[in-house]
């Protein structure tokens, strides 16, 4: 084959880490890195968790001082993020379900189930939030 009939085909190359900002990545792949980051928060939080559950079932006096502690705005927003972690994680882990009964593997189908997770998981985040925050 001549050189004048070859094509010039594009070259692929891994992008760096310094190129991500750069980069437009599709709503699965956001979908997905939350679900890995929610996951990373609920198992290193979970030794505090227990920890405080310990506490607070040990008698009425730790109980009442946690329940202090609580009420305080700046742990009630961790508390927040902690709610948005499992209910993410809940939504995407049935997501990923869905994917390996071959549901929605196709290209719009991923971008739908993926808007799904994101509107499921920050509407549930928000309903505790107001409960939370006590407007209801």
């Amino acid at each position: 084959m001549s050189e004048a009939v070859k094509k010039n085909r594009p070259q692929y190359t891994n992008i760096h880490v310094t190129q991500l900002m750069n980069y437009r990545m599709p709503l699965a792949s956001v979908v997905s890195i939350l679900h890995r980051i929610s996951g990373a928060f609920m198992f290193l939080l979970l030794p505090f968790i227990l920890y405080l559950l310990e506490k607070s079932l040990t008698s009425e006096i730790s109980f009442s001082y946690l329940q202090g502690i609580v009420s305080h705005w700046f742990v009630k927003l961790i508390i927040l993020g902690l709610a948005w972690s499992y209910l993410h994680h809940f939504a995407a882990g049935i997501r990923h379900l869905f994917m390996d009964s071959h549901i929605g593997l196709t290209k719009d189908g991923a971008r739908q189930t993926s808007v799904a997770v994101l509107a499921i998981s920050l509407a549930l985040t928000f309903l505790v939030a107001l409960k939370l925050f006590g407007a209801f």
